[in-house]
């Protein structure tokens, strides 16, 4: 029997995740059905053009995403394989063998059940947060068991590829141990170091840079979240915790015979070490850029007249930043541009009277 193609789609949760999926599924010709809790953020969803808020017909839907908070998955995701019988069912939980566990226990048959993970996203929440470019060379995460049928799958699949985003298949505990290590656990450390600043006097806070608030920005995001998410993940996050606390004693050790041997060294050079192998811009191998800094004032039109004479010099700007100087009302954008072309940028900026370093 010949495949019928996935065209209708039912979101619950219409947070970050859930209303850019439904912009993007929408955009790609899916019929786009929204459901929350919440029935104004299922509405200001619709608004932005995530779909509808309309119910389907059951029998009708081919694809249920489950967008919710990690504590509500696995009841939402029987609930969904329940009363829609033909349907594939996601989530798009961070932590998938804890859901998948619970979902052995009850009695639902799990063939039409693939989790998934879109490694993207904010310290920002709630519909209004939401936008199409959310998933673009993004990866994500299909983790399928071993009962998952092949049709599921690639429905799962072919939601990701509207997405724009680059699917990568995993198990479900491989998939755990890498967020515990490149996600909850850089996580747990900006929180920590936001933390110890609720110590740190107010005239002190008057030097902080924008590294300091680099490492701190994701510790904003929703605490009762993260909760959830920790705790659903607990035993792998807790062994790279140790290996943290091993490595801070060895640190600790450094800053104290620091004018008596190498050891500092040592450490600083690791962690440049670590920032080679993240991957670069749509995941490619990291490329070494030159930054061109442009001094920027606090001024109406300031940063679009900066951005017009950037395209005049034919540069491709890799990535930004902006740092900002409360005393002086000025900030100073840092542009990201290949090593090559790092020298036109900054004639060019030069001959329209700005201030580079």
């Amino acid at each position: 029997m010949e495949q019928r193609p996935v065209s209708r789609v039912v979101i619950i949760g219409t947070g970050l995740i859930g209303t850019s999926i439904g912009c993007d599924l929408s955009a790609a010709g899916y019929a786009v059905h929204l459901r929350d809790h919440k029935i104004s953020h299922a509405r200001v969803a619709a608004g932005l053009g995530a779909g509808t808020i309309e119910p389907p017909i059951s029998a009708d839907v081919d694809l249920v995403v489950v967008a919710v908070p990690p504590g509500a998955i696995a009841d939402l995701v029987v609930h969904s394989l329940q009363i829609y019988p033909n349907a594939t069912v996601t989530d798009v939980g961070s932590v998938k063998a804890g859901v998948l566990d619970a979902l052995w226990q009850r009695d639902v048959d799990l063939g039409r059940y693939v989790g998934s993970h879109p490694m993207a996203g904010s310290h920002h929440s709630g519909p209004m947060t939401a936008h199409r470019e959310l998933f673009v060379d993004r990866t994500w995460v299909v983790t399928p068991h071993r009962r998952s049928a092949a049709e599921s799958v690639e429905r799962v699949r072919a939601a990701v590829r509207a997405c724009r985003a680059r699917e990568l298949i995993m198990d479900v505990d491989d998939h755990d141990a890498a967020v515990a290590r490149v996600s909850h656990l850089p996580h747990l450390m900006s929180v920590l170091v936001a933390g110890h600043l609720t110590q740190v006097p107010e005239r002190d806070l008057m030097l902080a840079g924008q590294g300091l608030r680099d490492v701190t920005r994701i510790a904003g995001s929703d605490p009762e979240l993260w909760e959830q998410i920790l705790g659903a993940n607990s035993n792998a996050v807790l062994e790279e915790l140790r290996d943290v606390q091993d490595q801070l004693g060895l640190l600790i050790k450094s800053v104290e015979a620091a004018h008596a041997s190498g050891d500092l060294r040592s450490q600083l050079e690791r962690g440049v070490a670590g920032i080679r192998k993240i991957g670069g811009k749509h995941g490619a191998a990291l490329v070494r850029y030159r930054q061109v800094v442009v001094a920027i004032p606090d001024s109406p039109g300031a940063l679009a007249r900066l951005f017009a004479d950037v395209s005049a010099a034919g540069v491709n700007v890799e990535d930004i930043s902006i740092e900002h100087d409360p005393v002086r009302e000025i900030g100073y954008l840092a542009l990201s541009v290949a090593p090559e072309h790092a020298d036109a940028l900054v004639e060019t900026m030069l001959s329209h009277g700005w201030t580079v370093s």
